[in-house]
């Protein structure tokens, strides 16, 4: 049975798609090689006849921990768990690569944790936000043109990645949804935040406006994905392209004020390292040891960019009060 099994092959992202990559975590496909095995299918059917029902199912119930209870773990969700290390198993048997299942390569799930690296990994991003948030607020006075700005993009923040947590430690319908739809936001007020930055600060009136159709398009592309259709290529498309315009336009500003603004340079980098780092996805390799895939090296390489940015963050607001008390045009 096992030698019937067809070779895998790798499924490699569009170069567009690594701007999405910057603060999403993108599941592009809801179902692949490993979950449409016969083999697969067969365990999954015979293991929930078998234990997910009368006394079985109440004796699986009975010894479930709590904290797999609480999360959701289903009788169906661990006979799947366990189908999966089987088909697995019959692939490495076979000299086969390692397939997917549901989108996601197979993961050793450790306590409640279905992807115990990015959710650490996730989890470590937010407490590196919330470090510099704190540092920020403590450093900046509350006059800083920027303060409210930025410290409304950080909640932001610090919201997407607690989903991005959440949705690596339980994917559900739910999880997943806010993972995709806080990640967007995030791009989305980063935008507001650059266009505040070069343009609000001189003409409020043109960063309001900015922001209504941010909220608008914000607005359209969660009822499109929510009502209508979860499209993931539609979903990655906007997503690129929103990065795309993040990304050009801090750039531009960056080029433009490199002469006057010593510290123009940790923004570049910022960006710049984002969109770098996103290409750790392209590696999309079967994780090692069952733990760490690329998608969480990305999220690890992301941890110290934060300092970056907050430091960047810190000498520009403290720029734009020493500029606002002098009289000076801001640039």
């Amino acid at each position: 049975m096992a030698s019937a099994l067809p070779r895998c092959t790798s499924v490699r992202l569009p170069a567009l798609a690594t701007v999405v990559l910057l603060l999403a975590s993108v599941t592009t496909v809801q179902s692949s090689q490993g979950d449409k095995e016969p083999v697969y299918r067969d365990c999954v059917k015979q293991c929930v006849r078998t234990n997910c029902t009368g006394a079985r199912l109440r004796g699986f119930q009975s010894a479930q921990p709590q904290y797999m209870a609480l999360t959701g773990w289903t009788c169906r969700d661990d006979c799947r768990y366990q189908c999966m290390w089987t088909t697995v198993g019959l692939y490495q048997a076979e000299g086969y690569r390692v397939p997917q299942f549901h989108g996601k390569w197979p993961f050793a799930r450790f306590l409640c944790f279905e992807e115990p690296a990015s959710a650490l990994a996730s989890l470590l991003n937010g407490l590196a936000c919330l470090l510099m948030l704190l540092r920020y607020r403590s450093t900046v006075p509350r006059q800083s043109p920027m303060y409210h700005t930025i410290n409304a993009f950080s909640l932001v923040s610090l919201n997407a990645w607690f989903w991005s947590t959440v949705f690596h430690t339980r994917d559900t319908y739910l999880t997943e949804k806010m993972d995709y739809f806080c990640a967007t936001a995030v791009i989305l007020y980063s935008i507001y935040l650059c266009c505040v930055r070069t343009l609000g600060l001189r003409r409020p009136g043109v960063s309001s406006m900015v922001g209504v159709l941010l909220i608008l398009a914000f607005t359209s592309h969660v009822s499109y994905l929510t009502f209508v259709s979860f499209d993931y290529g539609y979903n990655m498309a906007a997503n690129a392209t929103i990065g795309m315009v993040n990304l050009l336009w801090w750039l531009c500003w960056c080029w433009q004020n490199r002469r006057t603004l010593p510290y123009w340079w940790k923004c570049g980098l910022v960006v710049v390292l984002l969109h770098g780092l996103a290409l750790l996805e392209l590696l999309d390799f079967p994780p090692l040891l069952w733990v760490l895939d690329a998608h969480a090296v990305w999220h690890l390489s992301t941890i110290p960019v934060h300092f970056l940015f907050y430091s960047f963050l810190i000498d520009d607001s403290l720029y734009l009060l020493n500029t606002e008390k002098m009289g000076v045009k801001v640039e």
